[in-house]
């Protein structure tokens, strides 16, 4: 089997660090995900019988983009490595299926965000309504420092205290950016990973041939 030599020898070594760079960032985005479906925070205000689950369907989808990434990175070292045309091109094929998801999750969590959000805040001020002294309540004015609702704020509460309809806003676009900003992160790795896929593969094979 022919091995590349010169300047693709270098790609190659590239090409793996930067398959071990991607397989951290798996890391990284798996653990982001477990932060967002586990945070205490966020829990104690989607823990309702009747709450939305549009925000945890984001959040699932980068758990599962963050442990398929960890999976190609560790393909694409053992293909650079090896210097395998199949291992890399499996490694290529799967770029692409996770960019063209991403894209997919980013355009969805756009269109939504705002659904998102509405969501949520129907449910507290549905909630609030039947019951604005219940312990889901509590827990909504505690983590988010609010009280009441725009059409029913709280009486005895500090000028500066916002509405809890506000402080859902903000807390949720702050999870949402988020998301969005590790989706954009990963979305430029992977264009850079597939040049350099790209590139070796056609260094491997031209070397086969002159062989």
């Amino acid at each position: 089997m022919g091995k590349v030599e010169g300047g693709m020898k270098c790609v190659k070594y590239l090409l793996f660090v930067f398959n071990f760079i991607f397989w951290l960032m798996g890391s990284f985005v798996l653990a982001v995900g477990l932060w967002l479906r586990f945070d205490p925070e966020t829990v104690s205000l989607l823990s309702g019988d009747k709450a939305p689950d549009t925000f945890f369907i984001g959040v699932y989808i980068l758990i599962g983009a963050g442990s398929l990434v960890m999976l190609v990175g560790f393909f694409g070292c053992c293909g650079a490595v090896r210097e395998s045309q199949c291992l890399l091109g499996s490694f290529f094929a799967c770029l692409l299926i996770i960019f063209g998801s991403e894209v997919a999750a980013g355009v969805f969590g756009f269109l939504n965000k705002d659904k998102i959000i509405e969501d949520v805040q129907n449910f507290y001020t549905k909630t609030y309504d039947e019951n604005n002294n219940g312990t889901l309540i509590i827990s909504y004015q505690k983590v988010l420092n609010c009280c009441g609702t725009m059409a029913s704020p709280c009486p005895e509460s500090e000028p500066e205290t916002k509405d809890c309809e506000t402080g859902i806003k903000d807390f949720f676009n702050s999870k949402l950016y988020i998301i969005g900003y590790v989706g954009i992160g990963i979305a430029g790795v992977m264009i850079i990973g597939m040049i350099f896929s790209m590139v070796l593969c056609c260094a491997i094979r031209n070397s086969r041939e002159v062989i």
